[in-house]
């Protein structure tokens, strides 16, 4: 029997050796053998599957007594206690969700003058939606309007298409509500936990309907930020650009963990595959949400990757910064992206923020 070192074991775990050891200590994995005189750990190829199975569990957040109990159940019991746990967490996503935005919201106006928060504004607003050069279907979708701003991507045809346009017509249906910005986290949770359920049970093999999502909608100065997948948001204020948005893709994922540099992402060939996507998987996705609050003068871009994967941050700043108009600033950026090759679709908001009066 082929005896692995702790070292060789964690790599093709997924698993660190810290980690191995707290969970030989814990009972959850306790290596094949031990050297008697050293204290080292070897483990066989066997343990392979029962530890990268902890790696996943862990990686969603599981507590350790909890994946005693499910690795010990059949695949199947064992799917169904992961779908168990994912609900009692999805579940609680909306109170959390109400919880920080209410304490954001206090903090925020307690280290604010009374004007700061009061001061009403109005929104100007552009869309342009783009097929690219290389696509025969648009499965991009965006809208702008005094109180939304959304951006979609959908994938795989049809499917994707109708996948966008479904997650932003969920979000219209809350445009026009007079809850304040905490309440509205919530019911953001909500909703996108919905369109999620929807579209994960709606589709069947090649046509399962997949999209991202990145939307700002507005209470008064308060907007509340809800985002899945790739597509992404930015703020322009005071000359600096903002990405407020990180990308829920398997490039970023090896950035955070230092694996790849940031430019090497932008190149690298899996650049496009993502880790959250509305629709995709089996388990309900979970969204970033935030609340922040705007100022006259703020300018904001919602794009797919369509523009972002093409066109480079200081060409996207220099547009924003140079060009008045919302709407001329869409359309030179979508030329930026038909000058780079225009490989997919494009779907870009620019929405400025001013005084209401």
């Amino acid at each position: 029997m082929e005896l692995l070192t702790i070292g060789a074991f964690a790599r093709a775990s997924r698993l660190t050796p810290k980690a191995l050891r707290l969970y030989d200590e814990v009972g959850l994995l306790p290596p094949a053998a031990v050297d008697a005189e050293s204290g080292y750990r070897f483990y066989t190829r066997d343990q392979l599957g029962p530890a990268r199975l902890i790696a996943d569990l862990r990686r969603i957040g599981m507590p350790l007594a909890e994946i005693r109990t499910v690795c010990d159940l059949s695949p199947e019991a064992a799917a169904g206690a992961v779908t168990a746990f994912w609900r009692r967490e999805t579940a609680g996503n909306a109170t959390r969700a109400r919880n920080v935005a209410l304490l954001v919201d206090r903090l925020t106006k307690e280290g604010s003058t009374m004007s700061d928060t009061t001061h009403a504004v109005r929104v100007r607003h552009a869309t342009r939606i783009d097929a690219g050069t290389c696509r025969d279907t648009n499965e991009d979708s965006a809208y702008a309007g005094d109180h939304l701003l959304a951006v979609a991507d959908g994938m795989r045809g049809a499917a994707g298409a109708a996948a966008s346009r479904t997650a932003i017509t969920a979000l219209q249906a809350l445009e026009r509500g007079d809850e304040p910005a905490p309440e509205l986290l919530a019911r953001l949770a909500a909703t996108i936990d919905d369109v999620d359920r929807r579209l994960r049970g709606s589709g069947t093999g090649d046509e399962q309907p997949v999209t991202t999502l990145t939307a700002l909608l507005r209470r008064g100065t308060q907007l509340a930020l809800v985002h899945i997948g790739d597509t992404r948001a930015y703020l322009l204020r005071g000359g600096e650009l903002s990405q407020l948005t990180q990308d829920h893709s398997w490039v970023q994922a090896e950035v955070g963990q230092g694996r790849l540099s940031p430019a090497e992402a932008a190149a690298h060939p899996q650049r496009a595959l993502l880790t959250r996507a509305l629709g995709a998987g089996r388990q309900p996705v979970e969204a970033d949400l935030a609340l922040r609050t705007a100022q006259p003068g703020d300018r904001y871009l919602l794009c797919t990757d369509g523009l972002s994967a093409v066109v480079d941050r200081a060409a996207i700043q220099e547009v924003l910064t140079a060009t008045g108009d919302p709407d001329e600033a869409a359309g030179r950026l979508i030329g930026l992206a038909h000058a780079a090759g225009a490989p997919d679709n494009i779907a870009c908001v620019v929405a400025d923020v001013r005084p209401a009066h």
